[in-house]
C-alpha cells in the first residue's frame, strides 16, 4: 500500500528529468538500491537546494506510490563530502565506488554492510585525498565482493585445497590455484597475492600500495571473480 518511509541514503547517480525534476539512484541500508524522483529539484527555489547530487549522504522521506519510482518529499544532508569534489582523483574514486555498488547489487536487495562500506569510502576520500588511487579502489571492490558473499579464496588452492605453490588465480575456480591446477589460471605474483590478502583484511585507510604489475594482477583477479560469479563487468580502476 502507498505510504511514506524514512531512510538514510547515498546518492549513486542523479539524472535530469523533464523540465525541472531529478531521478535519483540511491543506495539505502535497509532497502538496497532504489530509484526516486525529486519533483521540482532543478527549479531555482527548490526546497532541496543542491543536496541531491551524487555522493551526498542524506536523510530522506520517500513516498511509496503505485509506480516504480519513489517520490522524495524531504531531504536532509548527513554528509556532503565537499572536499572530495575539489580533487579529480577523489571525485573519480567516488564515482567508481558508486558505479561498482550499482553494478554488483540488485535493486531492492538490502545489504547494510554495503551501505556502511560505501559511506566509509566516501568519508575516506573526503578526509584523506592521498588515499585516492588504484590500490584504494581495488580494496573497496574486494570488500564489496566479501559483502556480496563472493570473496575469492586466497589461503588455499580453490580447486584442490593445497596450501603450497599457489602460483595462479582462476576466476572460474574461485580463487588462487596451485601449480597442479593452474591450467585455466593466470600467473599471480607473490606481491599481488599479498596485496589481495592485505586489502581484504585491513581497513580501507590502511591498505598498502603495490607495484603497477601487482595491482594489474589484483584487478584481474577481482574482475574475473565478479564476471564468473556475479555475471557483472566492473569498470576498470583508475
Amino acid at each position: 500500500m502507498p505510504g511514506s518511509l524514512k531512510t538514510e541514503a547515498v546518492v549513486l547517480r542523479s539524472i535530469r528529468y523533464g523540465e525541472g525534476d531529478r531521478v535519483l539512484h540511491l543506495y539505502t541500508p535497509h532497502g538496497g538500491r532504489v530509484a526516486a524522483i525529486a519533483k521540482g529539484a532543478r527549479k531555482a527555489r527548490s526546497r532541496f537546494g543542491g543536496r541531491l547530487e551524487p555522493f551526498f549522504r542524506l536523510r530522506l522521506v520517500l513516498y511509496e506510490g503505485r509506480g516504480d519510482l519513489l517520490t522524495v518529499t524531504a531531504a536532509e544532508t548527513v554528509a556532503a563530502h565537499p572536499r572530495l569534489r575539489e580533487r579529480h582523483a577523489c571525485l573519480d574514486g567516488a564515482a567508481r565506488a558508486c558505479d561498482a555498488v550499482a553494478r554488483l547489487f540488485e535493486a531492492g536487495d538490502p545489504n547494510p554492510a554495503v551501505f556502511h562500506l560505501l559511506c566509509h569510502q566516501l568519508e575516506l576520500l573526503d578526509a584523506e585525498p592521498a588515499r585516492a588511487g588504484r590500490a584504494n579502489q581495488l580494496a573497496f571492490r574486494l570488500k564489496l565482493l566479501l559483502a556480496a558473499g563472493l570473496v575469492p579464496q586466497l589461503q588455499v588452492c580453490a580447486s584442490c585445497g593445497d596450501r603450497e605453490h599457489l602460483l595462479g588465480f582462476s576466476g572460474a575456480a574461485g580463487g588462487v590455484v596451485c601449480g597442479a591446477c593452474e591450467a585455466s589460471a593466470f600467473p599471480l605474483d607473490q606481491e599481488a597475492h599479498d596485496f589481495l590478502v592485505a586489502a581484504l583484511g585491513r581497513p580501507l585507510a590502511e591498505v598498502p600500495e603495490a607495484s603497477d604489475r601487482a595491482l594489474r594482477q589484483a584487478e584481474r583477479a577481482i574482475v574475473e571473480t565478479a564476471e564468473h560469479h556475479a555475471h557483472v563487468q566492473l569498470r576498470p580502476a583508475a
